[in-house]
Parts: C-alpha cells; structure tokens; sequence
C-alpha cells in the first residue's frame, strides 16, 4: 500500500505562483510514475503534468510554459511549481502515484483557488 498526502493549495490571485507538493509513505519502493492530475466544478478529471521514474516529464498543452513538475526520490516527494495562474487553473488538485505493477493510488486532493 501507498499513502500520499498533498499540500501546497489555497487561494492566489490571478498571476500569482501556488507549490504543490505530494508526500508519499509505505510501499514507496516501488514507486514508478508521478503525477497531478486536477478536476473543476462540472468538468472531467484532467491530467496536468506526469513525471516518469526517469525524471521524464509530459504537461497538459493549457499549463505548458507555467506548470513544472519535478520529484525527489530520496524524499518520496512530487512537486507541482504553479506560476502566471488563471482563473481557469482553479480546481482540486489530485497527486497520483503509479507503482511498477500498474496499481495507482490518489492523493485526497486540495484545492486551488485563482481570483480575477
């Protein structure tokens, strides 16, 4: 089993920067890729930006230029750096691990605010 555990959110201005972060515990050994993905009011669950073991990284064409994604093995750590955020950019963060099996786990989400 893996446990993550999100923080970071909260509510910014529009062009303000938000750091999310997702802690992972357990069975972190096994830990494949990383990701965030995010949800609005009404709308699908969207992926935002992946990292894969290697450090490889994938965005959403909506946060390419503003988004980065970046992890820290020796932490168990996925990061989510956020500037020149938009009030479309408003939603509930979720971080998801993906272990070598193929099983993934979710973070509980948390939520992102961007005022015009």
């Amino acid at each position: 089993q893996v446990q993550l555990v999100e923080s970071g959110g909260g509510l910014v201005q529009a062009g303000g920067s938000l750091r999310l972060s997702c802690a992972a515990s357990g069975r972190t050994f096994s830990m494949n890729a990383m990701g965030w993905f995010r949800q609005a009011p009404g709308k699908e669950r969207e992926i935002v930006a992946s990292v894969g073991s290697g450090g490889s990284t994938n965005y959403a064409d909506s946060v390419k230029g503003r988004f980065t994604i970046s992890r820290d093995n020796a932490k168990n750590t996925v990061y989510l750096q956020m500037n020149s955020l938009k009030p479309d950019d408003t939603a509930v963060y979720y971080c998801k691990l993906v272990v070598y099996s193929g099983v993934g786990y979710w973070g509980q989400g948390t939520q992102v605010t961007v005022s015009s």
